[in-house]
């Protein structure tokens, strides 16, 4: 059934468009430039992004980090496991289910630490991707508390998803 969806919608706008006499050829190649206007100007934030989450998991800091964040973070009941993890999510959606997986790998599916990643992962939001892209896309140049904001939350959703995971 959920094969049918998308080229059924096509079909619909088409028809809706010929009732009000619009040129859907035209609209659609007008959309298309602006697409490729838009990763034009967004282009250079996404490569920064893409670049600066590969230095940081290739120079070993991002394993290095978690190391010495894995004390404090206990405390709050979050598994030293997982710490690295916690210092990717923010940056990458990619690296976050490479790790993923390789928790499960070691640690097993049905895990604490397993459960928690699994529940950081499907959780949370690249902040700094998500930041480069919207903040580029709409021209804002001062964030002022938007990333600390998005940070402080993803910490918080971090040691509620591991305290759930621990009670359930």
């Amino acid at each position: 059934m959920s094969v049918y969806i998308l080229p059924v919608l096509a079909i619909l706008l088409i028809i809706v468009c010929a009732f009000k006499r619009v040129k859907v050829y035209d609209c659609f190649l007008d959309g298309g430039k602006d697409a490729l206007a838009l990763i034009k100007t967004i282009f250079p934030y996404i490569a920064t992004i893409f670049i600066g989450v590969e230095l940081f998991s290739a120079s070993g800091l991002s394993a290095k980090l978690a190391d010495l964040l894995s004390v404090p973070l206990s405390y709050l009941g979050i598994p030293k496991e997982i710490c690295e993890l916690i210092l990717l999510v923010p940056l990458s959606g990619n690296g976050t289910i490479a790790l993923l997986e390789k928790i499960i790998t070691e640690c097993g599916v049905d895990s604490y630490p397993a459960r928690c990643a699994a529940c950081i992962a499907g959780g949370s939001e690249t902040v700094f991707y998500i930041s480069a892209v919207y903040f580029s896309a709409s021209k804002i140049k001062k964030l002022r508390y938007a990333i600390p904001v998005s940070l402080f939350c993803t910490l918080l959703g971090t040691v509620v998803a591991c305290l759930l995971c621990r009670l359930f």
